[in-house]
């Protein structure tokens, strides 16, 4: 039994901490449930003369850093069936002014988006001048251009659909406002947690005279609805809570990574330091590169491999993104670091237990991991979820009015009292 001290402290705690979050979770609730469908909202709406259609995310995803937020698994390069370095070569024939900042692999298809930007000084890199190639890695063949690919964005339905999700991702994740954002968000996410952890241990008191799951819908409105809150937190409580946690974990991932980056990585760099590193056309064979890898890393695929990048502090190596290919696996990359110049194996550089920790709750936030009828139960637990912060705003608010009813009742009370008194007599 909770003592009568310990339940007025939990029970503050479930008040503020969910008065605080409520309206910045159902925000979150709201959005995540397109986002949770947003593989099937994007294969619904790409632009019809896309040859081997991808999803838009998988385009959106590759990013000026030469990353994809969206890609699990990546290609084995060994079952390749035409050499990577005729597919890199068609990219600078095309595009010879420019430098490949990165290629990165399809996670269901046999294609791999090359990455370019300008021939510019260092100080003048924009992410906007980021674009893309897309090739069928069976054949070489040039299957589309970011140019293209905006086009027939432009020119179909998919255009105002994808802009209507960059909405819902950006109030998902950062409210627009970047970093500070997504770490206020993480706040918001522990708070929630807070406050499941809290009405948990207030539900048996509160309780304690009723059977488990009671409602009394023959008693007042407000007295129904508090019944109903209670009893739908319980049933998505261990949802909530790991939703909760893994958002918050999301929430940090760019410093994360940030750390790992400053860290592991550019010590490893360290040696190579200052050396003049080789242009794109003296750099190793692209496909040996992939090869060596897969050498290093048996059973392992790549996920992309990032070209000498002085902003990033690497001026010499090509850095190749890895997963594995079991269920658990394909969600840690391992990251591999190749001579550009000599295409020999530099360093394996394992993620540190943060970042596995960051990658391994991805799945349990977004229920991407068991196909459609597990995203669909995740909507449905989304749902229930929104219901029980929309059932708690209504009892507070209910709550403030029938204070305020008994404070001016009890006001009257007294009003009328002191108009009927009736002084004695001297």
């Amino acid at each position: 039994m909770v003592a009568a001290k310990s339940v007025k402290r939990w029970y503050w705690i479930h008040k503020w901490s969910s008065l605080i979050c409520t309206v910045f979770l159902l925000v979150i609730c709201f959005t995540g449930l397109p986002l949770i469908f947003q593989s099937e909202i994007n294969d619904a709406v790409l632009p019809a003369r896309e040859a081997a259609p991808a999803r838009l995310a998988d385009a959106q995803g590759v990013n000026a850093q030469g990353t994809n937020a969206n890609a699990s698994a990546g290609i084995n390069a060994v079952s390749a069936e035409v050499s990577a370095d005729k597919w890199v070569s068609a990219a600078r024939a095309r595009f010879p002014g420019d430098s490949i900042r990165s290629i990165t692999f399809d996670d269901d298809e046999p294609v791999a988006f090359v990455g370019m930007v300008p021939a510019l000084p260092p100080a003048r890199d924009d992410p906007k001048l980021y674009h893309w190639l897309k090739f069928d890695t069976r054949t070489a063949e040039l299957i589309n251009t970011s140019e293209q690919f905006q086009q027939d964005l432009g020119a179909s339905s998919a255009s105002f659909i994808n802009s209507i999700m960059g909405v819902v991702r950006a109030m998902h994740i950062d409210w627009y406002s970047g970093l500070p954002g997504q770490l206020f968000l993480g706040f918001m996410a522990l708070l929630f947690v807070a406050a499941i952890v809290s009405g948990t241990v207030l539900y048996a008191p509160f309780m304690k005279k009723l059977p488990f799951g009671t409602v009394r819908a023959e008693r007042s409105r407000r007295l129904k609805w508090l019944d109903l809150h209670n009893l739908l937190g319980i049933v998505v409580l261990v949802w909530t809570a790991i939703v909760g946690l893994t958002g918050a974990i999301n929430e940090i991932s760019g410093p994360l990574y940030r750390t790992w980056a400053t860290s592991d990585v550019r010590a490893a760099w360290a040696p190579w330091k200052g050396l003049t590193p080789p242009s794109q056309a003296e750099m190793a064979s692209v496909q040996g590169a992939l090869d060596t890898t897969l050498q290093a890393l048996p059973g392992m695929k790549v996920r992309s491999l990032i070209f000498p990048n002085p902003l990033l502090g690497n001026d010499y190596h090509y850095l190749v993104m890895t997963n594995g290919n079991t269920p658990l696996s394909e969600r840690l990359a391992t990251a591999v670091l190749i001579d550009s110049k000599t295409g020999q194996l530099t360093k394996v550089l394992d993620m540190p237990w943060y970042l596995r920790v960051l990658e391994l709750s991805r799945p349990l936030h977004f229920g991407d991991y068991g196909g459609l009828p597990l995203k669909i139960l995740w909507a449905l637990f989304d749902a229930v979820t929104i219901a029980v912060l929309g059932s708690g705003l209504y009892l507070w608010f209910a709550r403030l009015k029938n204070e305020r009813e008994r404070m001016g009742a009890a006001s009257r009370k007294s009003r009328d009292a002191s108009t009927t008194h009736v002084p004695a007599a001297d």
